[in-house]
């Protein structure tokens, strides 16, 4: 596993200490991690405070995205996805998708390269999440 899936995780775990889902996310350019951020829906009451979307605010204002790489502790929902091909961040790399299918055609549609990783660790600490808190879980992707 590298450095930035690693920081990934680091993200979640903390979002869980937090009480919240434990999704983590890096944004990578030119080997340097520029941000990051976790899903924070539950910590500050925000629908939309998705792992991916604490990253790229996280991150401020950046000019292009397109040399840049996203990080997931899990794929990415539509929502994450839309900021990715809004933005033009040209590579997604998810922890996995076992949990959570997310929406890996519509980025790929888009000419995203999307990599999954399929890692243990980032499958255990989602289905052991959903298990714990499936209430939370659902209300995060909408299927409430």
């Amino acid at each position: 596993m590298d450095l930035f899936m690693k920081c990934s995780i680091e993200e979640a775990e903390a979002g869980l200490r937090e009480g919240g889902i434990p999704i983590g996310s890096v944004l990578v350019r030119n080997g340097q991690i520029i941000s990051r951020g976790r899903n924070r829906r539950v910590q500050e009451n925000n629908p939309i405070l998705h792992a991916e979307i604490d990253c790229l605010i996280n991150a401020g204002r950046i000019r292009n995205y397109s040399e840049c790489t996203l990080y997931s502790t899990l794929m990415p929902c539509y929502l994450c996805a839309g900021a990715v091909v809004q933005f033009g961040i040209g590579k997604v790399v998810a922890g996995e998708s076992v949990n959570f299918a997310g929406a890996r055609e519509f980025l790929e549609s888009h000419a995203v390269e999307v990599i999954d990783l399929d890692l243990e660790v980032c499958k255990e600490m989602m289905a052991a999440f959903i298990r714990e808190h499936p209430d939370i879980w659902y209300e995060d992707i909408g299927e409430t």
